[in-house]
């Protein structure tokens, strides 16, 4: 059940000075994913539940509305010329012209159905990249083991799931990618393993430079300098690319948008916010919280400084970050699935 609007920790959150942090939308259970359509309607969807939602502001308030239900964990979604494409476990939809019909939702255009089953790290974060081709990552389906082929990997196809080809191996669990506007790579989160130390593996922000030719390292190696005492014999780090940066041990670093709009300062142009969910393991947790990670020139990680705080409290969560999106005034909004709320950070100075 979604928390109240009136009793989501809103009072515990900080940003940086100039900012604002605002709720967008509540009652949106289990909000994971967001994107934005061409009309502005922000649509969420959900991992534990069967729904996505369709937010739309009129006269100045949010109005929330199911758009689609009796799906199996409905979580990426992507937007493209009007259509939503929609990623449950093992299938990807299409919804038509969906923001003319949000009170009649059309039947989905099945794209995709060649996608395993397993549940864990079973859902999936989709979205289109610059090529016009449909990202799709399958996870690997459990915390550390030698994958199947068809499994710890990031695949892209055409917009009708066509011409599939694997762009990415050696990825353990991404939820989150985007693409660097300047050099156009893909930029991806990848959730490090489990039951090792509370201390490493850490989750890792990497980049895509040529595809269909590199493997990040599960199960071999992990955060580009620690071999895997199970798997790891025989390899070395060196074999497989090296994280762009480290993003905290066990932080379940999740959705991430290089800032492309316009309202924050310039020293925010470009830069990385990343969302990670917090631990779920570690003795003193980390994480609930979004993150700006800043690049140089090598698309290098240079720094990561927190930037929206305030749901981890006294070592127990109030508030769970998921995605964020740059909305298309500028601002950013954050999902929590813990609340089933949206927030809005905003800047005027």
């Amino acid at each position: 059940m979604p928390t109240p609007a009136n009793r989501l920790p809103l009072d515990k959150l900080s940003v940086p000075p100039g900012f604002k942090v605002e709720v967008f939308a509540s009652g949106v259970a289990n909000a994971r994913s967001l994107r934005q359509g061409d009309q502005g309607t922000v649509f969420a969807g959900t991992r534990s539940l069967d729904k996505v939602y369709a937010v739309q502001t009129l006269d100045g308030k949010p109005t929330v509305k199911v758009i689609a239900s009796g799906l199996h964990r409905p979580n990426g979604l992507a937007f493209h010329k009007g259509a939503l494409y929609v990623a449950e476990l093992s299938r990807i939809w299409r919804f038509d012209d969906i923001e003319a019909k949000l009170d009649a939702p059309p039947k989905p255009v099945l794209v995709y159905d060649d996608l395993p089953k397993d549940e864990a790290h079973g859902w999936k974060f989709i979205a289109i990249g610059p090529d016009e081709k449909l990202y799709v990552p399958v996870g690997a389906p459990g915390n550390i083991l030698m994958p199947p082929e068809t499994h710890a990997q990031i695949r892209r196809m055409d917009l009708d799931g066509k011409n599939v080809e694997v762009v990415a191996r050696g990825v353990r669990n991404t939820v989150g990618f985007d693409w660097n506007p300047e050099t156009k790579l893909l930029t991806f989160t990848d959730n490090g393993r489990d039951w090792v130390s509370e201390d490493i593996p850490n989750d890792e922000l990497n980049v895509l430079s040529e595809p269909g030719k590199q493997h990040f390292g599960f199960p071999y190696c992990h955060q580009g300098s620690f071999t895997d005492p199970e798997y790891g014999w025989g390899h070395s780090c060196a074999e497989f690319t090296a994280p762009a940066g480290l993003l905290g041990a066990h932080a379940a670093a999740l959705g991430m948008r290089f800032y492309t709009g316009s309202q924050f300062p310039d020293a925010y142009r470009n830069a990385v916010f990343i969302a990670r969910h917090g631990s779920w393991n570690k003795t003193r947790k980390i994480g609930g919280d979004v993150v700006v990670a800043k690049l140089g020139p090598d698309g290098k990680v240079t720094s990561l400084e927190p930037f929206l705080t305030g749901f981890l409290q006294d070592n127990k969560y109030v508030g769970r970050p998921v995605d964020v999106l740059v909305a298309q005034d500028g601002s950013l909004l954050v999902s929590d699935d813990y609340n089933g709320a949206i927030y809005r950070v905003s800047y005027a100075r």
